[in-house]
């Protein structure tokens, strides 16, 4: 099992391809791990990329310290990964909590970067988000990790999703226990107590940005991802069809697709970063991938240009009644 010191900490990862290759570096979320990027390797590696992914402190076959586990310290581990790897720079993909740490490393470290993707996350916490994490945290702490791994499944799927896969997930649920430990989780989530916002310092970012958004992701909803568009210059914002929160999982050949097209345009320098929002092609083997959305992106319901309403119709009166004696 490779593995690099951090401190007192054993941190686990996996390198795929041949050396010499960019690298893309995979970021899990919350109670994801490294293995479950195992098919994103599969399809870079023969597009001459080189595949990285790891296991932060508190997750799969990392330590899992139960204290002392600070936001900003998983950034710092990153850096120092790399650094063992000689690794001198990466493209960075990160999702959910990874993706937090995708933009504070690219805020902090952006000298390492040859591009960011940042899918389903947030760079401050909304009211609504508060309180969710609130909730969240305190399940884990009053009734544990199972009722958590139940909570997040409804929260991350679809129902099509679910509905195909509803025998499998008590298995995977179990996967999830063997692979996670309740209390490093805790800890994870309250190392958001002083969690400062990474809003002011989005500008920082000047590296080449794709902000991935799915359709009805209500965990990180579309406000979460407007506050990124709006505050890094060189970002584009591409909305994944029929998606929610979890889609590198539930749509790993559509994520894998548009990953593809924004690293060939970072490569060859056509990547424009102009802050314009797209839409992502249902079909990963379609010709055209990203199609310009028209509208507010953040409406559910799209309003058009307002037309000029019909005269309304005259009422007719009604026959007079003359009286009779």
């Amino acid at each position: 099992m490779p593995t690099i010191q951090f401190g007192h900490h054993q941190v686990h990862y996996e390198l795929a391809g041949p050396p010499g290759k960019p690298v893309i570096t995979f970021l899990n979320g919350l109670t994801q791990n490294a293995n479950l990027w195992k098919s994103y390797a599969e399809y870079f590696v023969p597009r001459g990329y080189r595949v990285l992914a790891y296991d932060m402190l508190g997750q799969g076959r990392s330590s899992k310290p139960v204290i002392d586990i600070k936001l900003s310290m998983h950034a710092d581990m990153l850096d120092n990964l790399l650094g063992q790897l000689k690794i001198e720079k990466t493209h960075l993909a990160s999702i959910s909590f990874g993706g937090i740490i995708g933009l504070d490393f690219a805020i902090r470290y952006g000298h390492r970067l040859h591009s960011l993707t940042a899918m389903s996350t947030f760079a401050e916490l909304t009211p609504q988000l508060d309180l969710l994490g609130a909730v969240m945290l305190q399940g884990l702490a009053e009734a544990g990790l199972p009722y958590l791994q139940s909570m997040l499944y409804p929260m991350n799927m679809s129902s099509t999703w679910i509905a195909a896969n509803r025998e499998r997930i008590p298995a995977m649920k179990r996967a999830g226990y063997i692979g996670n430990d309740g209390y490093a989780m805790q800890n994870l989530m309250e190392s958001f107590v002083e969690f400062k916002p990474l809003t002011p310092d989005l500008h920082k970012i000047k590296v080449p940005t794709l902000i991935m958004n799915g359709e009805f992701d209500f965990f990180t909803p579309r406000e979460c991802h407007e506050v990124i568009r709006s505050k890094i210059a060189n970002s584009r914002l591409l909305i994944i069809q029929h998606a929610y929160h979890a889609f590198t999982l539930e749509m790993p050949a559509v994520t894998m697709r548009q990953l593809e097209v924004f690293l060939d345009q970072v490569a060859a320098g056509t990547w424009q970063g102009d802050q314009s929002v797209w839409i992502a092609a249902e079909d990963p083997a379609a010709e055209t991938q990203w199609l310009p959305c028209a509208g507010d992106w953040r409406r559910a319901v799209q309003i058009g240009v307002p037309v000029t309403a019909p005269p309304a119709p005259t009422r007719r009166k009604a026959p007079s009644r003359k009286k009779t004696t």
